[in-house]
């Protein structure tokens, strides 16, 4: 089965044709970055609007590269959720539209299941059942993942996701947007036996975060210690330290919790060089296995809403003509495909 995968779910234009006999056939993505630079954070009408000029014009580069025909797909899926409303429904009436006119199925997918299942496009795809870690943008969670469609939350944020964290301590830091990778190139600057900042909530059981308590760590700290480069560096630094070891603790007991050897990551945070080395580090003296998808992949993209929509029309899963997109959708909500 030939699937094209749309991602419009925020400020980056994702299409892909994945083949389920030969695997991922093209892809392209198209960042907005640029585009919302000046206004330092994400404009959702800009937003919209980009999405309407991308995405055509990027279905057929990607059509070209995979050296096939609109006529040569069986199926259409795209992300319906969560994300930015007027975003998520430039993609869900392309990708509707172009099922009805091509009289293949379409699915809705939910954004979260395409970064969960992002490394199943890598050579060596982890098997189920799994703990998977996904931290982007707006979302930082656990999740016991026994099969698609198959999962149960062992642990969410309790307010800012890790991403957030990120954006908002790199604004006060002054670096520009987006604020997350800035943060992470200033911290290898930075002196690590400087400051030491909190690790929220590692001192309780349990499994879930909260981490809006340390971006105001990070301003108190600017403020008594000083605006000055090095000051800036060093502040990066412990935040991220921070952060990282706050994962790791986290992810070992939910290892532990589930008797389970096998850890993903995905998300736009599990490109961050520093947590795939100490989560790494750690999995090689406790015998567990960590799995991430290629940077191009932590990001949103389409591979991951071809290959996890692919594998739900391959179940028979389907969705009829009228469309809808959710701002906000649980990944608890989804089932197994039937």
């Amino acid at each position: 089965m030939r699937v094209v995968g749309i991602e419009t779910s925020c400020d980056e234009t994702g299409v892909a044709v994945y083949d389920s006999a030969r695997g991922l056939l093209a892809h392209a993505l198209h960042s907005q970055v640029a585009l919302h630079e000046e206004y330092g954070g994400v404009v959702p009408e800009l937003a919209s609007r980009d999405h309407v000029r991308k995405t055509l014009p990027m279905l057929d580069q990607v059509l070209g590269e995979a050296g096939i025909g609109t006529a040569d797909l069986d199926g259409v899926a795209y992300t319906a959720g969560p994300g930015l409303i007027g975003a998520l429904l430039v993609g869900a009436a392309i990708g509707r539209g172009l099922a009805w006119a091509l009289g293949v199925p379409a699915v809705e997918v939910h954004h979260m299941e395409g970064h969960l299942l992002a490394p199943m496009l890598e050579d060596q795809p982890p098997a189920f059942p799994f703990v998977a870690l996904l931290v982007s943008g707006g979302h930082s969670q656990l999740v016991r993942v026994d099969g698609i469609g198959r999962y149960t939350l062992l642990g969410d944020t309790l307010d800012d996701a890790v991403g957030e964290a990120f954006d908002k301590t790199a604004k006060l830091l002054g670096l520009g947007y987006p604020g997350g990778p800035a943060l992470a190139r200033l911290a290898e600057q930075g002196d690590p036996a400087r400051f030491t900042f909190p690790r929220p909530m590692t001192n309780r059981p349990g499994l879930d975060f909260s981490f809006s308590g340390l971006k105001t760590y990070a301003l108190t700290t600017l403020q008594q210690h000083g605006d000055d480069e090095r000051t800036r560096a060093d502040i990066a630094r412990a935040f991220q330290d921070a952060v990282v070891e706050t994962m790791v603790i986290k992810c070992r007991r939910a290892l532990e919790q589930t008797g389970l050897t096998r850890l993903v990551m995905a998300g736009g945070v599990s490109a961050n060089r520093a947590l795939r080395a100490c989560l790494q580090a750690w999995a090689a003296t406790a015998g567990a296995e960590v799995y991430y998808p290629r940077p191009a992949f932590c990001t949103d993209n389409g591979a991951m809403i071809a290959y996890a929509g692919c594998q739900r029309l391959l179940a028979g899963q389907r969705v009829g003509l009228a469309f809808t997109a959710w701002p906000r959708w649980s990944l608890s909500d989804l089932r197994p495909p039937q």
